[in-house]
């Protein structure tokens, strides 16, 4: 098909979830702008904003071939935007309130791990978890934490996409977040 430009959003939806290249850039063209400023108002904050965009049309396209709209094209964009924003909320959050619960154990002199559980053993203890995920998992995990590099290097270092790097290492903390307390995490984290 010709003419993009023309086409409606409901015509460049059904061209998109045929895998249709051409239709995901004209809506990237007809709505990114307008999404950007729209999360930027949400998050106050040019990168974070960037990030939302970004992150909501790769999904766009990743979901395209089981994409069902039930209204516009434009309201589908607009809730998924207002969805990354309140998940990027409650993750900030969840981050605060760990570092608020850490920096309440060591400022109450109750950071005597020593006390519950040997810190060598404890370490081990995790390393003996991170050894069991799963090896791509694993490789992201132990070069972000161990390696300390960023979520770029290890994206170019294992051909992953940044995304995927970070889906790996936010799982891999859920895992051991599962198996040992926040400040058992914590202390491993920065033993790094």
């Amino acid at each position: 098909m010709t003419g993009y430009r023309e086409s409606t959003d409901l015509q460049l939806a059904a061209l998109l979830s045929q895998g249709d290249r051409s239709a995901y850039t004209e809506i990237f063209e007809r709505y990114s702008r307008v999404m950007y400023v729209y999360a930027k108002n949400l998050v106050r904050d040019k990168d974070e904003a960037e990030d939302m965009v970004q992150d909501v049309f790769t999904s766009l396209w990743d979901k395209s071939p089981r994409l069902e709209l039930k209204g516009s094209l434009s309201s589908y964009l607009y809730s998924a935007v207002r969805y990354k924003f309140i998940n990027l909320v409650a993750k900030k959050r969840v981050r605060t309130d760990y570092a608020e619960a850490f920096q309440l154990l060591i400022d109450e002199g109750d950071y005597n791990i020593d006390s519950y559980i040997n810190e060598k053993e404890l370490l081990a203890l995790i390393e003996k978890e991170v050894a069991k995920l799963p090896e791509k998992m694993r490789k992201v995990f132990e070069l972000s934490r161990n390696a300390g590099l960023s979520h770029n290097q290890i994206a170019q270092q294992l051909n992953l996409s940044e995304k995927t790097v970070k889906n790996h290492i936010n799982h891999a903390l859920k895992v051991l977040r599962g198996k040992f307390e926040v400040a058992f995490i914590m202390v491993y984290l920065l033993s790094k």
